[in-house]
């Protein structure tokens, strides 16, 4: 879908934004407040997370799970997984076997046929039996020391145009055609898995045109807008998503998607605010952020192009939102992680100190601030509800990622693998 993630948007501002708007806003009128702007977040329900396996440090230098360390987690069927959890899990499992069984995975834990038996089985699992599924066909690891933290993002939905008119006058742009992708592993062994993006000028790749020189008109006039939305601050926190919704002047929906960025590194600007002392007690949440920055349009505008990524759009017209994976993302179901740490399409079993973080997830998106071991970003819906859980979520605890049986023994050297079927 995206997308970057909260608290996750005070510490690295990674999924976030939005508000509904009423229909029916006339040419002329600025949209009124979203009914999510005031909209407090959600207050978590603390809960005791699970002790985490005993394992050595991770390598200083380990940048995947299997360079990481990979230790046994508890038995499944000792996990605490209720059972519509595991339903909502099936399902997603199921539309992500698609690419599990045919894409590389950068963690270097699985291959794509140790996913065959596990993805045969779950086409044919009713409701009933997805407890036992998951206790059949999979094995549970911990990457490291486990040690997780957990955001939350939502699809956001904002007072957007599909033309330039009074109250609607920041632009929405669709990917340029002068980006250039360059894969520099193809220049040297030793940049094998590094892109970079940029553009062309004269004879020289030059880096592409950083958000303040975007909102300055740097692409303006190019036929490049495909919607005009009516908050610069709005239409930031959607970019940190990814992908969301324009709620248009005549009441209906344009659903927009992630389709390429800029090239340059993503700061969180929560981040920064909190070094600077913008931010007062109770205002550390996504809500607080916004109201700052609204209250302050000068200094936040400067604020705003200090992240100096820039998110382009599309339309799109099927199911979504669609996460990293392909596949549309499931409202508490659906996680975005790191691929070199979470085989995309893979079950986790999070225990965390918020209760509403608990349980078992499929990681089926990514994000510019999601990296590393453990970290995810819980996905949560599109309406105000969503936006004031993600708005707030900020949970530590233990992860366990759900691997086909079989793996562990074959990462240690002691089997073939494959994700057959026993008892456990």
């Amino acid at each position: 879908m995206r997308r970057l993630a909260l608290f996750g948007v005070l510490v690295l501002l990674g999924g976030c934004a939005s508000g509904i708007v009423p229909p029916g806003e006339g040419p002329g009128r600025a949209p009124p407040a979203a009914p999510g702007d005031h909209l407090p977040v959600r207050q978590p329900t603390p809960s005791t997370p699970m002790a985490a396996q005993p394992a050595a440090p991770a390598p200083a230098d380990a940048v995947t799970a299997a360079a990481a360390g990979v230790v046994a987690g508890p038995a499944i069927a000792t996990l605490p997984i209720a059972s519509d959890d595991a339903q909502r899990a099936l399902a997603a499992f199921r539309t992500s076997c698609s690419a599990l069984t045919r894409r590389a995975d950068a963690s270097g834990l699985t291959r794509p046929e140790d996913w065959a038996a596990a993805c045969q089985a779950a086409a044919g699992t009713s409701d009933s039996g997805a407890r036992d599924f998951f206790n059949r066909y999979f094995e549970a690891v911990q990457i490291a020391d486990g040690k997780a933290f957990a955001t939350g993002y939502y699809e956001p939905e904002i007072a957007g145009s599909r033309t330039r008119r009074p109250g609607y006058e920041v632009p929405i742009y669709a990917r340029p055609k002068d980006i250039i992708e360059v894969d520099l592993g193809l220049f040297s062994d030793t940049l094998k898995g590094k892109r970079i993006r940029g553009r062309v000028d004269g004879q020289k790749l030059v880096p592409y045109y950083e958000r303040a020189e975007i909102d300055r008109g740097a692409l303006a006039g190019r036929g490049l807008e495909i919607a005009w939305a009516a908050d610069p601050v709005e239409l930031f926190f959607l970019q940190v998503q990814g992908s969301g919704r324009l709620r248009l002047p005549d009441g209906g929906v344009m659903r927009i998607g992630y389709d390429g960025q800029n090239g340059r590194d993503y700061t969180g600007i929560g981040a920064l605010m909190r070094q600077r002392g913008l931010l007062g007690p109770g205002e550390a949440s996504m809500q607080g952020i916004m109201a700052w920055l609204r209250a302050h349009p000068e200094e936040g505008r400067a604020i705003m192009e200090e992240n100096k990524s820039w998110v382009f759009f599309r339309e799109l017209t099927g199911p979504g939102p669609l996460g990293a994976l392909g596949v549309p993302v499931t409202a508490q179901v659906s996680v975005a992680a790191d691929p070199k740490f979470v085989p995309l399409g893979a079950p986790v079993f999070l225990s965390m100190d918020r209760a509403d973080a608990n349980g078992l997830w499929v990681a089926q998106d990514t994000g510019g601030a999601i990296k590393g071991a453990n970290r995810v970003d819980t996905f949560w819906g599109a309406g105000a509800e969503a936006r004031a859980i993600a708005g707030g979520m900020s949970a530590r605890g233990t992860a366990f990622l759900l691997v086909p049986v079989g793996t562990l023994a074959r990462l240690q050297g002691g089997g073939s693998g494959g994700g057959a079927p026993t008892q456990r």
